[in-house]
């Protein structure tokens, strides 16, 4: 069943052409910026190994260069996809090059004497594959000298093994730098072991389940889309930035970096090449305000930290910067605008930051500070600190989390019943039928926020109510349709498109096979222990060495009162030893019934009651990851 979207209403279409005139659309600079330095568009569409397409070139082409913003969506978000749209290879500066807009995040290359340099790697491997047959057939056919990762997050390692041979690292003939003590822990922990969750959530915040199109998705705010189905692959970096103002020589140039920790990303860091005048703050800049908490889910950020990260920079480096470019948008140049860019994102991080806890502190819960907080005019104007993909609503309420935790403050809110039980019994009181009316009414007042709130009730408590469902799709289209920030339109349309048809196939996971490969021990045991179904595990008293031979380690793993544990060493009262590489143990970790197959082929050897593997296996649950959001 596939239902068209509905028109905008015309509360919709007044409330869009009356943003726009609190934007400074005579600003055309980002236009031509946008743009700037092209060399070759992109050659088409990106496939994968079995022919499905993974970045489709021609979806895109509805967002026309000079074509005003759809009734359907809002005019700011409209311009930021405009700058996004175009895709190909541009030269930064001499010797600094990006392929831009065949994924959500960019490739950076840098040519040096006798190498290229690989700052960040997109996605996914065929997108990453195809920037380097750009650069190959345009710049240079040197082979890669080094590859940087600035941060921990999957669209900046994804593509890793489009850009150079794992048998080239393995071997120490390309380093791998990143930054951090933990950069793995915090790489593949972050984006697996909640990862169902958290691709989930991502698909309603990406769009990812939405058709293009005015009606639909149109970009991700930073990048022109989430890439399908890609072959997000992993490598482990070998060399790790742990202080601010370590330097490296890599192909003739120079390379110094600025440890950031605790900003965008758990690790992250700025990188200065002082021969090109040429910086990158990684995602602490942006041509976008950023999330201080991702509607996906992930640790709440510190905004603190990236107005201080930043004002170091500036500090080091301000003086001399002749451009900056970032691992998402297009690039800044000239030191007078790059010294402006980062001084007003380093001061939109520390306003919402300093006035989130001024309003805590004189007793405004998370939700009434949000209503109330809004930027200066000099900061709101700024093109760059647009909410295209943090917003300043929720930003300040992850300011709460991340200063107070979880809780607002209100009793009324510490303890409440679970969604499905508050609506029924609000259901009962209030009667379905006033809830229905009351929704058409709002609907029909363009009361949005309220149609979705009180309708959510009786669709909660009603999951099979046709015409609540249907009513609150109706509401959350329009919010769609009027928000700035693509997540959240993202997010609304989703909601309506489940409503109207039910739960989709997600497109994507996050625990590829190199990600859970790439597990250091201790992350490959906390991805299973998530698994324990504890109720099913409460009388188990299982122990299972695991001795992993490539890796020269044993760890014993246990599960007693519901709870997996695993610790190196062996255990003289082990019922099981599994030994194997890392690689097949980690197939007898989450599915045990395959165990037989791995030892009739030689993979693993066991040592011991096999019996101990079909008890874990009784006790790992599955996740589905097309789980409901908006019904219970």
């Amino acid at each position: 069943m596939c239902i068209a979207p509905k028109n905008p209403s015309e509360a919709t279409i007044a409330a869009n052409r009356a943003a726009a005139d609190k934007y400074d659309m005579a600003n055309r600079q980002d236009f031509a910026d946008s743009r700037r330095g092209l060399i070759a568009d992109l050659p088409g569409n990106v496939t994968g190994a079995d022919g499905h397409v993974v970045f489709d070139a021609q979806a895109f082409d509805y967002i026309g260069d000079e074509s005003p913003a759809p009734d359907s969506v809002e005019p700011s978000l409209w311009r930021q996809s405009q700058m996004i749209r175009p895709g190909g290879l541009f030269e930064v500066t001499k010797g600094l090059y990006q392929v831009r807009n065949n994924d959500i995040a960019n490739l950076t290359v840098i040519e040096g004497d006798d190498g290229l340099i690989v700052v960040d790697c997109m996605a996914g491997v065929e997108s990453a594959r195809q920037g380097m047959a750009l650069i190959r057939e345009h710049v240079s056919d040197k082979p890669v000298a080094a590859v940087i990762y600035t941060h921990t997050h999957i669209d900046h390692y994804g593509g890793v093994k489009g850009v150079v041979d794992p048998d080239d690292v393995a071997s120490g003939k390309v380093p791998i730098i990143a930054p951090g003590h933990q950069f793995d822990k915090y790489a593949i922990g972050e984006n697996v072991v909640a990862g169902n969750a958290m691709a989930r959530r991502a698909a309603y915040a990406f769009g990812s389940l939405l058709e293009p199109g005015p009606q639909g998705f149109v970009t991700c705010g930073i990048g022109i889309t989430t890439t399908a189905g890609p072959e997000v692959s992993y490598i482990s970096p070998t060399d790790l930035i742990t202080e601010t103002g370590t330097r490296r020589e890599i192909a003739g140039l120079e390379f110094e970096f600025l440890y950031a920790p605790d900003t965008e990303a758990p690790e992250e860091m700025h990188i200065w090449i002082p021969q090109l005048a040429a910086l990158t703050c990684a995602e602490n800049a942006n041509h976008t305000l950023h999330n201080i908490q991702t509607l996906r889910g992930a640790r709440t950020r510190d905004a603190r930290n990236f107005a201080r990260y930043l004002d170091e920079t500036l500090e080091r480096w301000g003086d001399e910067a002749a451009v900056h470019y970032g691992p998402h948008t297009w690039p800044v140049w000239g030191n007078e605008n790059v010294t402006a860019f980062i001084e007003s994102q380093r001061d939109t991080y520390k306003y919402i930051h300093d006035q989130a806890l001024r309003l805590a502190n004189k007793g405004f819960t998370p939700l009434e500070a949000a209503e109330v907080i809004e930027l200066p005019e000099e900061l709101g104007r700024n093109w760059a600190n647009r909410g295209y993909h943090g917003t300043l609503h929720h930003d300040v309420r992850a300011v709460y989390t991340k200063e107070l935790g979880m809780w607002d403050g209100d009793p009324v809110s510490l303890h409440p019943h679970p969604p499905a039980e508050s609506a029924r019994r609000f259901v009962e009181f209030a009667g379905a039928d006033n809830i229905l009316a009351e929704g058409r009414r709002a609907i029909d007042d363009a009361d949005y926020r309220w149609a979705v709130e009180i309708l959510h009730k009786l669709v909660f408590a009603q999951p099979d109510n046709t015409e609540a469902k249907n009513l609150q799709a109706d509401a959350y289209e329009q919010m769609g349709y009027q928000a700035e920030g693509p997540q959240w339109r993202g997010i609304f349309l989703s909601a309506a498109l489940e409503l109207r048809e039910g739960v989709k196939p997600m497109p994507f996971t996050t625990a590829s096979k190199d990600t859970i490969l790439g597990m250091p021990i201790d992350i490959l045991f906390d991805f299973v222990a998530v698994h324990v179904d504890g109720p099913k595990a409460t009388d188990v008293d299982l122990r299972i060495d695991f001795a992993f031979t490539d890796e020269d380690e044993t760890w014993t793993m246990w599960i007693r009162r519901g709870t997996l544990n695993a610790r190196r060493g062996t255990s003289p009262d082990t019922q099981l030893t599994v030994s194997g590489p890392k690689g097949a143990l980690t197939a007898v970790l989450l599915q045990p019934g395959g165990a037989s197959a791995l030892v009739d082929s030689g993979a693993v050897s066991l040592d011991g009651d096999a019996e101990a593997l079909t008890t874990l296996g009784s006790v790992l649950d599955e996740f589905e990851p097309a789980f409901p959001i908006v019904t219970p």
